[in-house]
């Protein structure tokens, strides 16, 4: 079977930048699904590969969404896990791989995103994703850069740690591209723990700003600053009532 099925662009697609935010590992501070719910919503793009579920997906684990309207079934929406061809604010063209992490076949789904980067010629691999972090959320958004870029890695990753970590598609995408001379870059972006089960909006504001910084494509922020503002100051509200969570933020403070 088939791991894909390419739909021909009408516009030739060479030479570009791609992203990827894959939803299933982690997801502090909802990053992922505020960074692509952000650029679906205000970027022009269309799908350009859809792999198939049926090769990729546990649908027992992740059961897709039937529509029941009261005596029929009104539609159903499988997952889309796809390479979406999109134009930033300024009209630059970048291709975006987005939707679920594959429960299945990841060496086979590294491999066929493999041949799309020669068949597409695509210059490089960003990506982002989010873990919880003993960080006060009165400090900027942490981060850790992987990759070979050892310019952002110098300039941007603040927390250089020599563990070991549970695997998940991106890091094996980043491996498998990187030892073909692909340009590869990683943000793992450092969330509050304490905050890590709500929707962080500064965590999704530092994501665009990493991504503009290694490919210089642009992006809207307005939207995302001004929820983060109101976040900011809706904590900050929740610190005044809570000593228990006023006492965390502090000693949080003092090791930082």
């Amino acid at each position: 079977a088939e791991l894909y099925r390419i739909y021909e662009p009408e516009t030739q697609i060479q030479g570009l930048p791609m992203l990827a935010m894959l939803s299933g590992f982690t997801d502090s501070g909802q990053t992922i699904s505020q960074l692509s719910e952000h650029l679906f919503a205000h970027l022009d793009n269309e799908l350009l590969v859809r792999f198939s579920n049926d090769e990729l997906l546990d649908y027992r684990s992740r059961r897709p969404l039937l529509y029941f309207e009261k005596d029929h079934i009104e539609s159903y929406e499988p997952p889309v896990l796809g390479l979406y061809l999109a134009h930033d604010e300024a009209g630059s063209p970048f291709l975006l791989l987005e939707g679920y992490e594959p429960d299945f076949k990841w060496e086979a789904f590294a491999e066929a995103v493999a041949d799309l980067v020669d068949r597409f010629e695509i210059s490089s691999l960003t990506w982002v994703h989010s873990i919880p972090f003993p960080i006060p959320h009165t400090r900027p958004v942490g981060i850790t850069v992987s990759g070979n870029r050892a310019d952002l890695v110098e300039k941007y990753s603040e927390w250089k740690p020599q563990t070991q970590v549970p695997g998940n598609v991106i890091h094996l995408l980043e491996y498998k591209l990187g030892q073909t001379g692909l340009s590869t870059t990683g943000f793992v972006l450092l969330v509050p723990h304490y905050l890590a089960d709500n929707e962080v909006p500064a965590a999704a504001l530092t994501g665009l700003e990493l991504i503009t910084a290694a490919t210089g494509l642009v992006f809207p922020t307005d939207e995302i600053r001004e929820r983060a503002s109101k976040f900011e100051a809706k904590v900050n509200a929740q610190l005044e009532e809570n000593a228990e969570l006023a006492k965390l933020v502090t000693t949080l403070e003092q090791s930082y």
